[in-house]
């Protein structure tokens, strides 16, 4: 096994554990408990907020990245038989050799799993100015006064309400028409409404002209609806997508192709068109999520040794996004059910009808399940609420195992939860679930 990074190899564990999911979760929990503190959700305690010490916040987000670095992946990798771990630069010399250092390995087949990095937009000026992407916005020891996020998808949500939470002055630029436009509109549209409520200005159909610094700010010019607006702040972070961690792989020596956007080609089996080089990851593009990576590369070894002739169907896999409220979706949203000429029915339940929200005092959120209309099959859930990334499971089972309305329906769940709203969804393509009592069969 090679590391493959810039002049001394990766960092073990990659960029979900270092600069990724657990660091950015972790901030993202703190965030959210100050901003609890501040809502003074249930009015019989009396809350006192005291002085926040930002670097403690994240040396104590260091320690945590470095323990399960160790316990995660370093003892796991030292128990593995048979695997040798080389933290250096690898480059193909052929399709069988690697070369590392001054030594050459050969194999018979190989696994490439190189990853991915941010994508950076060349705009005019942005050689010239310092910026932040993922990596350095989850370092930082001090927090900027004020805060540019560029890009109003997944990442770019999550530090701009974390950042807000913090006290930041957010500005979000988004260049579509919403927010997350490949998600459902109404989730869009109500995670729009959080996040302007935790002071992030969002600006959409906001397109990058040019970027440069002066007295200490950082100004981005951006056509907003075919106007030129400025928008200064200390810090600018790019939130612009991800490029495959290719370059200087020496792909083109081994045969390996890449596709218009620079990933790796690779078919259902995770085959390039090198006969017997597999990739896996984020290196082979979208979508790039942690727990996909790792099943395409346990996939890709047992199609490599066992010839299982394994594929995903990406349909199947959820996904998450960890502002507060979460968002969580798996399957097909409506219009894609839509275009796929499947004629469809839609419900949306907003958690102000689900008990639970009343109890824990927040009644944020909404679940929306897409049926093909006449089997009454669930194509498609997709759920804004309090823990979401939880709640999303059932949906999951439901789409893969084609499972309908009314299955889910005559299933007990427990009240009162939250994954009870899941039910209600279901039983709102029915009835006036807002006449329903409580713990309804």
């Amino acid at each position: 096994m090679v590391g493959s990074g810039v002049t001394k190899g990766a960092v073990l564990g990659g960029t979900c554990i270092n600069v990724g999911c657990v660091p950015s979760k972790r901030l993202i929990t703190v965030s959210t408990f100050l901003e609890e503190l501040r809502r003074r959700r249930y009015s019989g305690i009396e809350y006192t907020i005291g002085k926040l010490d930002y670097a403690k916040i994240i040396k104590e987000k260091d320690d945590i990245v470095e323990d399960l670095r160790a316990e995660k992946y370093a003892e796991v990798l030292e128990g593995l038989e048979n695997v040798t771990y080389i933290n250096k630069i690898g480059k193909f010399v052929d399709a069988n050799s690697i070369k590392v250092g001054t030594r050459e390995i050969k194999s018979k087949y190989t696994l490439v799993a190189t990853g991915a990095k941010s994508a950076i937009p060349q705009i005019k000026g942005i050689e010239k100015v310092s910026y932040l992407t993922n990596e350095e916005a989850l370092a930082m020891e001090k927090l900027p006064k004020s805060l540019t996020v560029v890009g109003g998808r997944a990442l770019g949500l999550e530090f701009a309400q974390l950042f807000a939470k913090f006290g930041v002055q957010v500005t979000l630029l988004q260049r579509s028409e919403r927010i997350i436009p490949n998600w459902e509109p109404e989730i869009s549209e109500h995670l729009t409404g959080y996040l302007k409520a935790n002071g992030v200005n969002i600006v959409t159909n906001a397109t990058l002209v040019e970027i440069n610094s002066k007295n200490g700010l950082k100004s981005i010019i951006a056509k907003v609806n075919g106007k030129e607006v400025v928008f200064d702040a200390e810090e600018v972070l790019f939130a612009t997508g991800r490029m495959a961690n290719t370059e200087n792989l020496g792909l083109d020596a081994a045969g390996v192709g890449l596709n218009e956007r620079g990933f790796i080609k690779v078919d259902k089996a995770l085959k390039t068109t090198a006969a017997k080089i597999y990739a896996a990851g984020d290196v082979t593009g979208e979508p790039m999520l942690e727990t996909l990576a790792a099943k395409e590369g346990n996939m890709a070894t047992s199609n490599i040794f066992e010839n299982a002739n394994k594929s995903i169907n990406l349909n199947e896999i959820p996904s998450a996004i960890f502002t507060y409220p979460e968002a969580a979706m798996v399957g097909m949203t409506e219009e894609q059910v839509i275009k796929n000429k499947i004629k469809c029915s839609c419900s949306p339940l907003e958690f102000k009808f689900v008990a639970k929200a009343a109890i824990i005092g927040d009644t944020r959120g909404l679940a929306k399940i897409v049926i093909d209309n006449k089997t009454k099959r669930i194509l498609g859930v997709h759920i804004l609420a309090p823990h979401a990334a939880e709640l999303i499971h059932e949906g999951v089972l439901a789409v893969k195992f084609g499972l309908t309305i009314d299955d889910i329906i005559d299933t007990v769940h427990v009240f009162p939860t939250l994954s009870e709203g899941l039910k209600l969804a279901a039983m709102a393509f029915y009835q006036d679930v807002s006449k329903l009592s409580c713990c309804t069969v």
